[in-house]
């Protein structure tokens, strides 16, 4: 090579650098790859042509992955990925992937997973994995400083030393995919094992609680209420009052305390602290979801004005500050704004004094706050909630409350992906449903069937994960069908919708067509033929939401129930068998799973028989009762009305009114 050829190689490859221009995620619509298009990496996203490139030239792969509100990843970005004698490291010895793990769930659940296997430690995001040149994962890690610190290596030490060693060992680590592949196959066991008693899975649980704070011991604190949801369900079945405890417990400390936004609504991710009081800021609609959902489900049990108050708040916040696209939503709140964590959040004592002036003295009867503050000499926002207040108390509150939501929204607010995916906007719709029938809010019912309508007219063609402006941004994944299939059924249940219901038929079995991996028996979260990874990602731990595979069990029993179509019954046979082996091995992630199991063991339906309008006035009571819990089937006739409940293939006699159903539930369930 001439010295005007390397001239030509230096500049080209240095181009980024010397000119500041973007790197190639300036075409990705991902708002948080978009974050990364002007740092002095070049930074490629996940596709054919990357990993195609990484084998021609015969370099190894550093994959980074993250999201939009993710905290470290904005450190790491700010420390590593925007600094010039990092980012010639890595151009120079690596090819730099950067993914949006909300874009690409079953990337990251498989370099988690990876992680994990190859060494030993958690994971969590930033991921930061090395891969080699075929895209399987040699080594990796979090979160690296910039220098070394706290026992971790800096950054830069990594790449070297990861670099050295892949030059030096370079056959011998990718002949290790053989290995790798085999440890995953063992993860992935399909041995089935009779049915079993899944309560004593719940009993197992609550012996890790935080009987003072609610939730489990430990710090950070995060709410997993997927598991409280499921504890739920098994206090309704057997009346057991150590779990409607711990299921209330959680609800008051977090609707209380500093993770529960009180001026607007909505949690944050988690506390790092073991009392939920100083939150990781940032807001995610996940959480969110699952947090309405087990409030849907304990209002269903006990009446509570406070947590009725929580609940309607929340979805008022979610459904007007989440609002993206074509009256969607979008994915998350980030923590930071103005580069400072928390600052949209939290108060100084003397600007409350004097932002509420005459009303700050009541306003401290039911707030905590003081001048030495909770949080780095400021306050965040924890309720006193054992202070009785009256009523023209709350009225100096509120409107206290309303001036300091007044003057937030004057801060510069926290970055928003307003990226639409299509299984959480489903999730959340599908919530609505139930919301509105418990509230009796008429008005949340004609808003939520609205934005189903958009969600139809969207998918109408085709079934994507995220989207924006109607275009296709990234590859369908089994949440995405799944979620929208629950809606559908939950249409069916809540309107007799028979469209809804022939469509979530089609959807369901194009799913089974699409993601049923053979070998594992189980659903895998890529459809079959465009798998681009070195296994199948089959998840079985419910991670932000429910597993996919679970909630394809409930909507698959659903439909078993409704048609009486053996196809459904086989794919419950199939996928449950595979459920109770891999509960012995992983219980704690898969409380969906137990959950689930039992309802289509259990297997209660309601028959609605007679005219529309009769049928009408029944099922939201019943509805309200139930929530999802059971299989609503309709038979419209010309005859009188009447209901009949099934459990276990054991019919009632015929209900004729909501006082006989009533009662029958009493005494039966």
């Amino acid at each position: 090579m001439n010295l005007n050829q390397l001239l030509e190689k230096f500049f080209l490859e240095n181009l980024i650098v010397i000119f500041k221009l973007p790197n190639q995620l300036k075409n990705e619509k991902s708002p948080y790859l978009k974050q990364h298009k002007n740092n002095p990496v070049n930074w490629l996203p996940w596709n054919k042509e990357t990993l195609s490139k990484a084998k021609t030239e015969k370099k190894p792969i550093f994959l980074s992955v993250g999201y939009a509100s993710c905290h470290w990843c904005h450190v790491m970005a700010h420390e590593s990925f925007e600094n010039e004698e990092t980012a010639k490291i890595m151009n120079d010895k690596f090819i730099n992937i950067k993914v949006d793990r909300e874009e690409r769930p079953d990337l990251d659940s498989i370099f988690q997973k990876s992680l994990a296997i190859l060494t030993g430690a958690q994971g969590g995001w930033p991921l930061s994995m090395f891969l080699d040149e075929n895209a399987v994962p040699f080594t990796g890690g979090t979160y690296f400083p910039p220098k070394e610190m706290h026992g971790r290596p800096s950054f830069t030490q990594v790449l070297e030393n990861v670099s050295k060693v892949y030059l030096e060992n370079r056959d011998k680590i990718i002949s290790q995919i053989t290995q790798l592949q085999t440890v995953f196959k063992e993860l992935n066991r399909k041995n089935a094992v009779l049915k079993q008693d899944l309560e004593p899975y719940a009993e197992k649980i609550i012996q890790y609680l935080d009987e003072e704070n609610g939730g489990f011991k430990g710090a950070p604190k995060f709410p997993q209420f997927y598991i409280f949801d499921t504890i739920l369900y098994f206090y309704k079945k057997n009346n057991k009052q150590k779990f409607f405890n711990a299921v209330e417990n959680l609800l008051i400390n977090i609707s209380s305390k500093g993770i529960y936004d009180h001026l607007e609504g909505g949690i944050a991710r988690y506390t790092v602290d073991d009392k939920w009081i100083v939150p990781h800021f940032e807001k995610m609609i996940y959480d969110n979801i699952l947090f309405v959902n087990l409030l849907n489900h304990f209002l269903q049990n006990k009446k509570s004005e406070y947590l009725k108050g929580k609940l309607k708040q929340t979805i008022k916040f979610i459904n007007s500050e989440f609002l993206s696209e074509n009256n969607l939503l979008g994915s998350a709140y980030d923590a930071d704004s103005e580069g400072i964590e928390g600052k949209y959040y939290i108060w100084k004592f003397e600007e409350l004094k004097n932002i509420l002036k005459d009303k700050f003295s009541v306003f401290q009867k039911k707030y905590l706050v003081s001048k030495e503050g909770n949080f780095e000499g400021s306050n965040i926002l924890i309720e006193n909630k054992d202070q009785k207040l009256t009523d023209q108390e709350l009225l100096i509150i509120n409107d206290a409350e309303n001036l300091l939501l007044n003057e937030r929204k004057k801060r510069v607010k926290p970055f928003f992906d307003n990226k639409v995916q299509t299984d959480l906007n489903c999730y959340w719709l599908y919530s609505n449903l139930y919301s509105s029938l418990l509230l009796n809010d008429d008005d949340l019912y004609s808003k939520t069937i609205n934005s189903i309508k958009i969600i139809n007219e969207n998918l109408k063609d085709n079934i994507f994960h995220c989207y924006n402006k109607n275009k296709s941004e990234i590859d369908v994944f089994l949440e995405d069908y799944v979620y929208y299939s629950l809606l559908l059924i939950t249409l069916y249940e809540i309107n007799n919708d028979k469209d809804s219901l022939e469509k979530c038929k089609k959807i369901m079995e194009e799913t089974w067509k699409l993601f049923f991996n053979k070998e594992n028996n189980l659903l895998q979260k890529n459809i079959l033929s465009s798998n681009d990874l070195f296994v199948n990602p089959i998840d079985i731990a419910d991670n932000n939401v429910p597993n996919g595979n679970s909630i394809f069990l409930l909507v698959c029993n659903k439909l078993k129930n409704i048609t009486n179509d053996k196809y459904w019954s086989e794919k419950i046979d199939i996928l449950s068998k595979s459920f109770n082996t891999y509960i012995n091995y992983n219980f704690s992630q898969m409380f969906s799973y137990l959950k689930i199991l039992d309802i289509c063991e259990t297997n209660i339906t309601l028959t609605l028989h007679g005219k529309n309008n009769e049928i009408n006035e029944v099922k939201k009571e019943i509805l309200k009762k139930f929530m999802g819990n059971i299989s609503v089937i309709y038979k419209e006739s010309d005859n009188d009305f009447f209901a009949v409940l099934c459990k276990n293939q054991t019919c009632s006699e015929k209900l004729r009114n909501l006082n006989q159903i009533d009662q029958y539930i009493k005494k039966k369930f």
